[in-house]
């Protein structure tokens, strides 16, 4: 369909939860780095809906996965190397990094049964996530210098209202930052990998509507965070880019 050559190289990866969005991205780019002039498509699909099933009075907890999730799909591309003559960024990405948190074993789950997929999310998600976000955002941001997080773009992964409201309180953020990030949860649910795809595409065409200079809302410096299931964070240092004027 996409005419590729038969010699491409594929990976794929399944059921790999939430983090996904973010651990394809830090995969893609180290292949994109390793590969002189490599292009990496990386697609996100998620069909969610098979954990719409009727509620089950010992896993009542299932019930918050079927209000907050919905189906969604998303591409990006990924180079390194870049063609200014025929090429046009979006984004930058500077680090990368995953770790699964302590205590968190259990925290979410999920099993494929003969009546769907079911998902199981302890009430401490948020705690455990909001309680370890500090520690990887100077773990990624102390060699730049930085500590003042609302002088940072934010691309989150919309785990849930909970998780977002949590977190903007441990670091004292601004409501602003996470905009982006609430819009897509409002518009589409948790698509799980592919909501991190969302949030940039929202970042970059709110920076370009409300006339920001780059695609950040007019800061260099961001980063995009994916949850999951382990808990597992996946963290990226990103660097926007200028708007060009019209």
């Amino acid at each position: 369909m996409l005419g590729l050559r038969p010699s491409v190289k594929r990976f794929m990866m399944y059921q790999q939860g939430c983090f996904a969005g973010g651990m394809v991205l830090r995969l893609a780019k180290d292949l994109a780095e390793n590969n002189r002039g490599a292009r990496v498509l990386v697609v996100c699909s998620e069909n969610t809906v098979m954990t719409f099933h009727g509620p089950d009075e010992s896993h009542l907890d299932s019930l918050v996965g079927q209000v907050l999730f919905g189906d969604g799909a998303a591409a990006v591309i990924v180079g390194a190397d870049l063609d200014e003559s025929t090429e046009r960024p979006l984004f930058q990405l500077v680090s990368a990094s995953q770790t699964i948190l302590p205590e968190s074993e259990g925290a979410i789950g999920g099993q494929l049964l003969e009546a769907g997929l079911t998902f199981h999310l302890r009430k401490n998600v948020p705690i455990l996530i909001s309680k370890n976000i500090e520690r990887a955002l100077e773990d990624a941001f102390k060699p730049l210098g930085i500590h003042d997080w609302n002088s940072i773009f934010w691309v989150t992964h919309p785990g849930g209202p909970a998780i977002l409201s949590m977190i903007e309180a441990k670091v004292k953020l601004n409501k602003e930052r996470m905009r982006a990030t609430r819009h897509v949860l409002s518009e589409y649910g948790n698509m799980s990998s592919v909501c991190l795809f969302f949030v940039l595409d929202e970042m970059r065409r709110r920076s370009s509507e409300d006339g920001h200079t780059t695609t950040g809302e007019g800061m260099d410096w961001g980063v995009l965070f994916g949850f999951g299931p382990g808990l597992t964070v996946e963290t990226i240092v990103l660097h926007s880019v200028p708007i060009a004027s019209p």
